[in-house]
């Protein structure tokens, strides 16, 4: 490996741990905006990261990727914005009302939601071990589901919509940063009005509770785009699998906030769920990286072939 090589590869690694590091961060920052409800705190991020990503293409020069878009691209880009603000507004609810363990569990749960609707969307095939891993998550959501006494209805729902959203970016004909964008521009008029409608009936919080409310609902912004910018860069020089172990960084971090600061309650057969899910991860995560280094070798001995007869 040559040293540029090297050194590409760890920034990628580092900007996915920092990517993923700041998500599973995002209960403590979203804990500091109270009294804000989880509507405002949903309306200014959306606000001031579409401001944020506008200066970037602006700096970038890009600004006239969003002119042009096309009917079904715009579209989809609707869809990604409803997709993407269900998650971050639920996900906001759990943390201001105390579900943050539960709110892990849905992004633990979120790679074998997109595995189920790869089946159903595109019709892909399940091997031996996604099924195992499937029907071991199935069991661990009816083991919590009786914990609860209910459905855990945020879990599955941050699950579901990060997982559409997914689903819908791989189709987006857009570099991540235009498509982040034009969300934000689908976005922009309902949260603006929103907030305009809270200033209005002096609902809000942005106005009264001091300069540091203030700037901390502005900083959702950035607090929004960095760690998206940052999975950009990692997407781009790290392999899948990497990131995909990597992403469970997040929810073991929300789970100790949870659980260590928050004091949720964690009963034994709460932790059975857990346990069970944790399985099925260990299971499909463990098929990846097998076939990953599989098909590696497989093109290095394609490689080589190539490379003897030429």
């Amino acid at each position: 490996m040559t040293p540029r090589h090297r050194s590409e590869d760890s920034t990628g690694l580092l900007s996915g741990v920092g990517a993923y590091l700041i998500w599973g961060m995002f209960p403590i920052f979203f804990g500091l905006l109270a009294p804000a409800g989880s509507l405002e705190v949903l309306a200014h991020r959306m606000v001031w990261t579409v401001l944020l990503m506008l200066i970037v293409l602006a700096i970038l020069g890009r600004l006239g990727s969003l002119r042009g878009l096309g009917p079904r691209t715009w579209a989809l880009v609707t869809a990604a914005t409803i997709a993407i603000g269900i998650n971050w507004g639920v996900y906001i609810y759990a943390v201001v009302s105390g579900h943050v363990v539960e709110a892990a569990l849905g992004y633990f749960v979120n790679p074998l939601v997109s595995v189920l609707l790869g089946v159903v969307l595109f019709r892909e095939r399940l091997r031996p071990a996604q099924i195992g891993a499937l029907v071991l998550a199935g069991i661990a959501v009816v083991v919590i589901t009786v914990d609860y006494g209910r459905p855990p209805l945020v879990a599955l729902t941050l699950a579901l919509s990060f997982a559409s959203y997914g689903v819908i970016k791989k189709v987006v004909p857009l570099d991540p940063r235009t498509s982040l964008t034009a969300e934000g521009v689908v976005a922009a008029p309902v949260a603006i009005g929103y907030l305009v409608v809270l200033a209005v009936s002096d609902t809000g919080s942005f106005f009264g509770n001091g300069v540091g409310h203030s700037l901390l609902l502005m900083a959702a912004g950035p607090v929004t785009a960095a760690p998206l910018l940052l999975f950009g860069v990692a997407a781009q020089r790290i392999p899948l699998t990497t990131l995909g172990i990597l992403q469970y960084l997040t929810p073991a971090l929300q789970m100790v906030w949870g659980v260590a600061v928050m004091h949720e309650v964690m009963p034994p057969s709460r932790w059975a769920g857990f346990v069970l899910i944790w399985v099925a991860l260990v299971v499909f995560t463990t098929d990846a990286l097998v076939r990953s280094r599989r098909a590696r070798r497989e093109r290095l001995r394609r490689d080589e072939t190539v490379g003897a007869r030429a």
